[in-house]
């Protein structure tokens, strides 16, 4: 599991429980709807990011007999049942407040103290976020590509998840301190149900493009484009490898990808790499008739069968060196 997923999840893990006690010290104090909104999209976070530490943990496990390719998966599954408890749980149930407080409005107490709990809230999952975003943006430079295609087309449920969740806790706080403020000025508390029924639609597209992307990596999805180019380039510059008949790439988890190919090889320089092993003279030295010849030949075939199977361990290697993520590579000689 890449170590800016752990880095973004402990790190919203901590922020988001200090913030959820204060958001929800705060609604007990005011009132105010969009403070009890952001109080139960806190919770939301807290329980799952806690999933999500779950789900690292689980996903770290090395592979055994009853699970031959590791437990890689595990990332997506536990990001799904994230996904959906911030869908049902944050969305839902923060979507129900709204509708109720805008049909029963009740006015703001101590509006100051929750705007000040809200700035709190802004500085420190802001500071969340720079640092998930910092983290995900080195894994994303690892991979040869930008941040925001890391986040579109990568392989991190884990990372990915808390990127979206820190900004869209970033975003709800924004607009509850809108909410807040224009009730305050109009006199009119159904802004406060407004700003609370914003963030629960904010919470349920943040759900809806998680479940998306984890169930695109739960039925198997290819790397991003830079990745794939970059291990066909191993294959094309390879000096044995004549064409390549079919490539083909899939993520199976987090900093996990399978990647098989059916290779022709370019036989003669296959040949001509044994041949350069041999003693020329010495063998011709050794036949002196046909079944001489027949011998060398069946020996010749057969260590000939070894090089090729030296040659596509060396590239499977190369691969590897190439993308650490490429854990399991099956080349095919056709």
């Amino acid at each position: 599991m890449a170590a800016g997923s752990r880095t973004a999840v402990y790190t919203a893990l901590g922020a988001n429980s200090l913030v959820m006690v204060a958001k929800f010290g705060a609604f007990l104090l005011t009132g105010s709807g969009a403070m009890l909104s952001e109080g139960i999209h806190s919770l939301a976070d807290v329980g799952n990011q806690a999933l999500l530490a779950v789900g690292l943990k689980q996903a770290a496990r090395p592979a055994d007999d009853s699970h031959p390719m590791g437990y890689a998966r595990e990332a997506p599954i536990w990001a799904l049942i994230s996904a959906v408890g911030i869908f049902f749980l944050g969305c839902g149930v923060t979507c129900y407040h709204a509708v109720h407080t805008w049909l029963h409005p009740q006015p703001m107490t101590q509006p100051g103290l929750g705007i000040g709990v809200l700035i709190f809230a802004l500085v420190v999952e802001g500071a969340a976020l720079a640092i998930a975003a910092r983290a995900l943006t080195k894994e994303a430079h690892k991979d040869g590509i930008t941040l925001r295609a890391y986040v579109a087309e990568g392989d991190d449920p884990m990372g990915t998840a808390v990127l979206a969740e820190d900004s869209a806790a970033v975003l709800g706080v924004l607009i509850a301190l809108g909410g807040i403020g224009l009730a305050q000025l109009t006199g009119d508390p159904r802004w406060d149900s407004v700003s609370s029924l914003l963030i629960g639609l904010l919470l349920g597209v943040v759900a809806i493009y998680l479940i998306r992307m984890n169930r695109s990596l739960l039925i198997g999805k290819a790397p991003p484009e830079a990745v794939q180019e970059r291990l066909r380039r191993v294959l094309d510059n390879d000096p044995v490898v004549e064409r390549i008949e079919s490539f083909r790439a899939v993520v199976y988890g987090s900093d996990s990808l399978q990647l098989s190919a059916d290779l022709e090889f370019d036989g003669e320089e296959v040949a001509r790499r044994y041949v350069a092993t041999l003693d020329l003279d010495d063998t011709w030295s050794k036949v002196h008739s046909a079944e001489d010849l027949e011998r060398f030949l069946v020996d010749f075939g057969d260590h000939l069968i070894e090089v090729l199977g030296d040659e596509v361990d060396r590239i499977e290697e190369r691969l590897r060196e190439v993308d650490p993520d490429a854990r399991d590579v099956d080349l095919e000689a056709n």
